[in-house]
C-alpha cells in the first residue's frame, strides 16, 4: 500500500534548510548508520513537497566488487540468501526469516562481503554493510519515519549518530492513507522557536 504524504512548509525559516527523513531498523542496536531516505531541499515558505511512503520493500545485495543484484520483493517473515551460481553471484529468497516480522539478508558466498539495501518507493531506505560469508543483516521496521532539519546530507547515504540523534520527532504512518507533514517554527534573533512537525488533513485507510 502507498501512503500518500506532502510536506509543507508553513515555518519561519528564510534559510532553505534541508529537511531529512529516515527510518530506524528496530532488529539492530543504535549504532547502526541510519540511511537519508528522502532529502528535501529548496521548499520554501508556503511551498510543499508531495512524496509516497510505500509499505512494501524491495531488497538487493552488494557485492565486494561494486555490483548490485536485481531488486527484489521483501515481505517480513523471508529470508534472502546471496548465492554462488555458474552465472556470478545472486540473490534468492530461500525461506522463512528466524522471526515473522524480520527480513533476513544471508552472506552464502564463498569469499567476499556483501552489503545489504532495503528499498522503499524507489530509493535506498535501509542499508547494512560487511557482511562476511556466512554471516546475516537483520531488518525489521514500523511504519514510523523520523523527520528533521539538517545539513551537509545526501539522500541515499548513511548520515551521522549525531545527525541522527539531533532528529527527535517521529511520525507513526499505522493506519493512515494520506496526511500532510507540516513543518513550524524557525525563524532568526530572539523571536526564533524550534523546528516543529505535525500531521494535518489526516486520512485513515
Amino acid at each position: 500500500m502507498n501512503i500518500k504524504l506532502n510536506f509543507i512548509n508553513h515555518s519561519n525559516d528564510t534559510n532553505n534548510s534541508e529537511i531529512v527523513i529516515f527510518a530506524k531498523n528496530t532488529a539492530t542496536d543504535m549504532q547502526e548508520f541510519a540511511v537519508a531516505w528522502k532529502v528535501i531541499r529548496f521548499c520554501g515558505q508556503g511551498e510543499n513537497h508531495p512524496f509516497v511512503y510505500s509499505t512494501d520493500s524491495q531488497v538487493a545485495m552488494g557485492d565486494s566488487w561494486g555490483n548490485f543484484s536485481p531488486r527484489l520483493k521483501a515481505e517480513p517473515g523471508q529470508q534472502f540468501t546471496a548465492q554462488n551460481t555458474a552465472s556470478g553471484d545472486h540473490l534468492a529468497l530461500t525461506g522463512a526469516s528466524s522471526a515473522p516480522d524480520e527480513i533476513e539478508v544471508v552472506n552464502g558466498l564463498m569469499k567476499g562481503s556483501i552489503s545489504a539495501n532495503i528499498y522503499k518507493s524507489g530509493s535506498l531506505f535501509a542499508q547494512k554493510t560487511s557482511i562476511a560469508p556466512g554471516m546475516k543483516a537483520v531488518f525489521q521496521f514500523t511504519p514510523t519515519i523520523w523527520i528533521g532539519v539538517a545539513s551537509e546530507v545526501d539522500e541515499g547515504a548513511n548520515m551521522s549518530s549525531a545527525i541522527v540523534s539531533s532528529v527527535n520527532t517521529e511520525i507513526s504512518l499505522l493506519g493512515i492513507a494520506s496526511a500532510d507533514i507540516v513543518m513550524t517554527g524557525g525563524g532568526a534573533g530572539p523571536d526564533a522557536t524550534p523546528f516543529q512537525f505535525h500531521l494535518e488533513n489526516v486520512s485513515m485507510a
